[in-house]
């Protein structure tokens, strides 16, 4: 039995070491199978999207490409030196000029309504008949571009190679200056650009990922791939799905060599006027290789878990020990309380903190019931002393009130700016030195006349006197503890430019306005001739750095062929500052043309859901690069609201918002654009998940030039005149714009246009 009692003491701390354990053990495990699960399931997406993306590059690489041949051929077919009444030696010249100049061209000539080539680049089937080829009989059917084949008359005019020459035709109808058609214009277009545009796409990442890209028709013939595929017919639900789908996506399929693969697809849509050819673009890499990072997190999350759990485990039996230890202490000192005693409770450093909490309140409790009975007794013997002392520090203060009114106004008379106090009735109350040398009238003249009267230009007297009266009934004042920016009017009837701050002064009946006026008519003029030299420099540097952007593009895109790795990033790096260049130049121009009232409006009724469509799709690859999701939703009855807008202007407003929002969330995050029907107006939302505008730069946020202060705001760069531009735009259109924000959860910007008629 005593040694049974021996162990009691310590039974509490087996039983916390043990539900410690068992605790630590059920929920580390049950918390890392969870995290497991969950990271498992986004590493799985996340690589089906980065095969899916990768995909959507592709195409979107060979509709531009396609685009762009299209819009060349259809402009040559424009072109009046390929007329009949032209030299034969020059129309022949002028192709040869644009083959080698372009050179994805195989073939380029002009065939007369018979079907007989006029001429062509280098001569080349020059008095063929080409009147049975599928080329020229569409093209006069209203069809510019053919899907790819392999070549027919001009195989044996071109040189050898490994494989078949293949084409994609593109052919317009030549139509003179009367109108009439007068033949067609066809060009060979070279299958070699798309193998170019895939490896721009694919190259790097094909080798790290093991990923191979296919493109494939509408008939699922295999167009360009691996070489155990080109040229058969594929019949797979990634196609079935890329058809079905506007956007592309990703799929795990069994291909007909038997492996398993992950697919991301993507079926072309065309690109501007061009219709597309309907090709479909597959970036496949074998299952094992692509859930390979699944595997080796899920080995980690276990391995991981086991561990987490036996430390927890120690730690808990060591927690337990810990606990109980300080309870014997504890039980000690409320006894010696209980019994009244007043000496100082000890307790040690190895108490939880409960325990110490305890001890230094009970310590606390018995130390404060002695210091008051000690205060008690002085503050009854010192009484009379301290009355004596507080009448002698109210007569100091009262003294310093009248001392700091003397010195408040000497200040307000010797001030550099203008001071001006006007009275509950809009009169003037009182006058400085600084108001008679900036407004002309001495003070002997001022005090007494209604400010209105006096300073006010008469195109804004009316409005002053109704603000006044206003005030009066509900006691709101838009500018009061503001700084404005008004213009007063002199002695000499000049107009001055004038910022100022107007807040309230007095109690009770003496209750008035203190205005005090800064003159800032040479800031004015500073900054007119800032406008018009920043105006000036704007417009010299946007022809060479256009052309600078233009040729940087280029050679990014691999047109002057494949630049070594550190040339590449240097020539992205430069083409990236470049296209920031340009965009700083277009916003500042942009903003001289808004205040010299020239921007052009070309508006047009049209609904508003496409156009905030197309501007999220513009801004898919910026998002993707900053791992942030679009979306764009239509609410109930939205889909058809019509408005009275110019395109271009709207969508350049779209445009920034989109662009602030993904700059300013993080990686994970998603961007929501919204369109919503309000009445007799429709409303558009882009809302993110940043971190928030502060609350001090929300009146500023529509400020030429402003940007908030945080680290966030400078790290993103910017030059502070793309919420200034959309404001102005959203104006000119009839609109208005606000935004809410929240910090820690996300903004969201409204723009409000009213319907059309």
């Amino acid at each position: 039995m005593k040694s049974l009692r021996r162990l009691l003491p310590r039974a509490l701390g087996a039983w916390l070491a043990l539900a410690f354990v068992l605790l630590s053990i059920i929920l580390t495990l049950a918390l890392t199978s969870v995290i497991e699960r969950k990271s498992t399931e986004q590493v799985e997406t996340s690589i089906g999207h980065g095969l899916a993306e990768l995909a959507m590059q592709t195409s979107d690489k060979l509709e531009r490409g396609m685009f762009e041949r299209y819009r060349e051929v259809g402009l040559l077919a424009r072109r009046r030196v390929l007329g009949e009444d032209q030299p034969h030696a020059r129309r022949r010249a002028t192709l040869d000029a644009i083959r080698n100049t372009l050179g994805y061209y195989s073939w380029i000539g002009l065939a007369d309504l018979d079907g007989k080539v006029q001429v062509a680049a280098q001569g080349l089937l020059e008095g063929a008949d080409v009147s049975r080829r599928p080329w020229f009989r569409n093209a006069l059917r209203g069809i510019h571009a053919d899907d790819v084949h392999e070549a027919m008359l001009l195989a044996r005019h071109l040189p050898r190679q490994t494989e078949p020459w293949r084409f994609v035709d593109v052919a317009f109808p030549y139509i003179d200056d009367e109108g009439v058609t007068r033949g067609v214009l066809g060009a060979h277009l070279s299958w070699q650009w798309a193998r170019d545009v895939e490896r721009s796409v694919m190259a790097g990442i094909a080798a790290r990922r093991q990923a191979e890209a296919l493109i494939v028709d509408t008939d699922g013939n295999v167009l360009l791939g691996p070489a155990d595929v080109v040229g058969k017919r594929l019949t797979l639900q990634s196609l079935q799905a890329a058809h079905a789908q506007i956007h592309g996506g990703y799929v795990v399929e069994t291909w007909p060599d038997g492996r398993s693969y992950l697919v991301g697809y993507q079926l072309g849509h065309g690109y501007g006027d061009y219709p597309g050819l309907g090709w479909t673009v597959l970036v496949r890499q074998n299952v094992d290789d692509a859930f390979a990072p699944v595997r080796r997190l899920r080995e980690y999350g276990l391995a991981s878990g086991v561990l987490l759990a036996l430390l927890f485990s120690l730690a808990g039996v060591a927690l337990a020990r810990r606990i109980t230890r300080p309870l014997g202490d504890l039980a000690d000192a409320a006894q010696r309380i209980r019994a009244g005693e007043t000496a100082r409770i000890e307790v040690g450093r190895g108490g939880y903190a409960e325990v110490r909490a305890l001890g230094m309140t009970l310590n606390t409790l018995v130390a404060n019931l002695v210091r008051r009975r000690r205060d008690l007794e002085a503050l009854n013997a010192t009484l009379e002393e301290r009355v004596a002392l507080r009448t002698r520090e109210l007569e100091q203060a009262l003294a310093s009130v009248r001392t700091n009114e003397q010195r408040i106004a000497t200040i307000i008379a010797t001030a550099q700016d203008a001071f001006v106090g006007i009275d509950m009735r809009g009169r003037i109350c009182d006058w400085n030195s600084a108001a008679e040398t900036m407004l002309g009238w001495p003070r002997g003249q001022a005090v007494g006349r209604h400010v209105a009267d006096l300073v006010i230009p008469e195109r804004f007297r009316a409005r002053t006197r109704e603000l006044l009266a206003r005030f009066l009934e509900t006691g709101e004042l838009e500018i009061l503890g503001r700084r404005v920016e008004r213009v007063l009017l002199a002695c000499d009837g000049r107009e001055i430019p004038v910022e100022m701050t107007v807040g309230l002064a007095g109690t009770g009946d003496g209750l008035f306005f203190s205005v005090f006026v800064h003159d800032i008519s040479a800031r004015k003029e500073v900054e007119r001739m800032k406008d018009e030299f920043v105006a000036t420099v704007s417009h010299e540097l946007r022809t060479p750095l256009t052309a600078i952007s233009a040729s940087l593009a280029l050679l990014a895109d691999g047109m002057a062929g494949e630049l070594p790795p550190d040339a590449q990033g240097l020539v992205d790096v430069a083409n990236a500052s470049s296209g920031r260049l340009v965009r700083l130049v277009g916003d500042v121009l942009d903003i001289q043309k808004m205040d010299a009232g020239g921007m052009a409006f070309e508006r047009a009724v049209q609904p508003l859901l496409p156009l905030a469509q197309d501007a999220v799709a513009a801004m898919q690859a910026f998002a993707a690069r900053a791992g942030v999701e679009l979306s764009c939703v239509a609410a109930p009855g939205a889909e058809g609201m019509r408005v009275d807008v110019d395109r271009d202007r709207l969508a350049q407003v779209l445009t920034n918002l989109l662009s602030n929002a993904i700059k300013f969330s993080g990686p994970g995050a998603r961007v929501r654009t919204q369109v919503e029907a309000r009445g007799d107006a429709v409303r558009l939302a882009v809302a993110d998940e940043g971190a928030g505008i502060p609350e001090a730069f929300r009146e500023r946020v529509f400020q030429r030039f402003a940007q908030a202060d945080g680290a966030d705001s400078r790290r993103q760069g910017g030059t502070g005149l793309g919420l200034s531009i959309c404001k102005t735009i959203v104006e000119e259109l009839g609109g208005n714009i606000w935004f809410d924000s929240a910090e820690g959860i996300g903004t969201t910007f409204y723009v409000e246009l009213p319907l059309a008629a």
